[in-house]
């Protein structure tokens, strides 16, 4: 199984690890695409001015610039750790056992702009670039990641899908790929915001502190069951109700 996670547009400063090595990050068939985005952004960055228009960035956000800057000499920490927010801070890997975390590394993809689905524990630094930005010289990101992203997903076995659709349109669930798309509504049936990116990361965490171990929907649901987690079915095949009390 592959819990596939959104990122965040806030991320954690600073790091420990070693400077970005786009060789080392999951999912390898997607090292040209990698190539192509983050030089990109880098060349964008050398023009500050030009950067915040097309990265739609506020006065008080300019800052983010310098981070694309430093993108291959940046220090870097685990993407679940890199990653801040609603979602993250549910998560709280920081406080989770060693064995949480290893399950994290094996089980979680986070699936960024420039770097497409990366592992929970792969490291990175911080960076400035969302799903539905134009990048200079860069195909459209939705057209330029999708069909490898797909592609690499296509042997990740059942994917558990919990990506805002932005994310989504970067690297659809391939054709045929067992999956189930997770939306979090209250008993009553309506759809959720902030409540939603909560609950996907208390369900994550779950997951991981259990060592959950799912091949498939009928496991999943099974898992559910037993771990008091509310799953129902929806009106559209795959996508599966994630019950909370709003």
């Amino acid at each position: 199984m592959k819990v596939l996670l959104p990122p965040s547009e806030t991320k954690r400063p600073g790091g420990s690890g070693a400077p970005l090595r786009l060789d080392a990050l999951a999912l390898s068939s997607l090292l040209d695409q990698r190539l192509a985005v983050t030089h990109a952004l880098v060349t964008l960055a050398g023009d500050p001015a030009e950067a915040q228009r097309v990265l739609k960035l506020s006065d008080r956000q300019v800052g983010d610039i310098e981070h694309n800057r430093m993108l291959f000499d940046a220090p870097t920490m685990p993407a679940v750790d890199r990653y801040t927010g609603v979602l993250f801070d549910a998560l709280d890997a920081a406080t989770l056992d060693e064995q949480s975390r290893a399950w994290l590394g094996r089980q979680v993809l986070i699936h960024s702009a420039p770097f497409g689905p990366v592992s929970a524990l792969d490291e990175i630094p911080p960076y400035r670039l969302a799903a539905g930005i134009a990048l200079p010289g860069v195909p459209p990101l939705r057209r330029f990641w999708a069909e490898p992203t797909s592609a690499a997903l296509a042997d990740a076995g059942f994917l558990l899908d919990l990506r805002s659709e932005a994310y989504v349109a970067l690297g659809p669930v391939p054709d045929g790929a067992e999956s189930a798309y997770i939306r979090v509504v209250t008993a009553a049936g309506r759809a959720l915001n902030h409540f939603n990116k909560k609950a996907k990361g208390e369900l994550v965490r779950a997951l991981a502190t259990t060592g959950a171990v799912i091949t498939g929907t009928s496991d999943l649901l099974a898992w559910a069951e037993h771990n008091d987690v509310i799953l129902r079915a929806s009106d559209v095949p795959r996508v599966w109700e994630l019950v909370v009390t709003a």
